[in-house]
């Protein structure tokens, strides 16, 4: 007899100024996704800058009323009590009473080792983009770096062990930073931010202007730090690590390294996937 076809995963990704979201069948087949801004648009995650080129725009609220009812919601959010309430009530408005699981960091799970001294303090959302890094590069010594509102770098070794990381301001928060706290300086946005620095890097980085040096040089700064770490991390090893860039800022990034790396934005979503197949398969 035939088994009947599990009902699809609702999965949801808060980060700091956006919500991800998909509806998985399994953990590598996704049946509808989409990107929609919180409420009241601020927040605290690692999304503050959406790339260029998404390939979804950015909606004030996600449409769920075509799609099929998911047998179960996994979240991860870091962005705080006011996000969590939102998307509960978002959840009850199209599928009251949907079973959901808000993700934390564990010791281990999907084949990856949290190696955190206090594996729960382990942010929920680069839990998850570690697991899914893990199964989208399995076998790889992997540098991760993400580029939102923090930049966050994880090392995870091939057998995967997660072995820590770095956190650093991003860079439209270092700019932020700038404008807020001298007398003199602007506050850029990111897309204007992100137009002189292009300009910047066609000149070599000589700025000639207040706004270009600020973008330019914040740039730099995270470049700096993403090359430094991958280095020292690869002559640890003897061997390099693959560099796996993601967040709003990586298409700006990318452009400015001079270390190969591979883009991949999708890691915290695909980590959920997994997460809650896993989840599913111990019911």
């Amino acid at each position: 007899m035939k088994r009947a076809a599990s009902p699809p995963f609702l999965l949801i990704d808060a980060g700091n100024s956006r919500i991800k979201w998909a509806l998985a069948e399994t953990p590598g087949l996704f049946l509808s996704q989409g990107v929609f801004s919180h409420e009241n648009g601020n927040g605290n995650g690692n999304d503050s800058v959406p790339p260029p080129d998404a390939a979804t725009s950015l909606t004030a609220e996600p449409d769920w009323s075509s799609l099929p009812p998911p047998g179960g919601a996994w979240i991860s959010n870091v962005a705080g009590a006011e996000a969590a309430a939102r998307i509960d009530a978002l959840i009850e408005r199209h599928w009251p009473a949907l079973p959901r699981t808000t993700i934390r960091a564990r010791d281990r799970q999907c084949g990856v080792t949290n190696g955190y001294a206090e594996p729960a303090r382990l942010g929920s959302d680069r839990w998850a983009g570690l697991v899914g890094a893990h199964a989208a590069f399995p076998g790889e010594d992997l540098l991760i770096a993400t580029l939102g509102t923090a930049t966050t770098l994880e090392a995870l070794h091939a057998n995967g062990t997660f072995e820590g990381g770095l956190i650093a301001p991003g860079w439209t928060l270092m700019m932020r930073s700038l404008g807020e706290h001298t007398a003199q300086l602007p506050t850029l946005a990111a897309d204007s931010a992100r137009e002189l620095a292009g300009d910047a890097l066609a000149r070599r980085w000589l700025a000639t202007d207040t706004r270009q040096a600020i973008s330019a040089g914040s740039l730099l700064a995270q470049v700096g730090l993403i090359e430094q770490a991958w280095r020292e991390f690869s002559r640890a090893r003897q061997a390099p690590m693959r560099l796996v860039l993601g967040g709003g800022a990586a298409d700006a990034v990318a452009r400015a390294l001079s270390v190969p790396c591979t883009r991949h934005d999708g890691l915290v979503i695909s980590g959920l996937a997994l997460i809650a197949a896993d989840d599913a398969r111990l019911l």
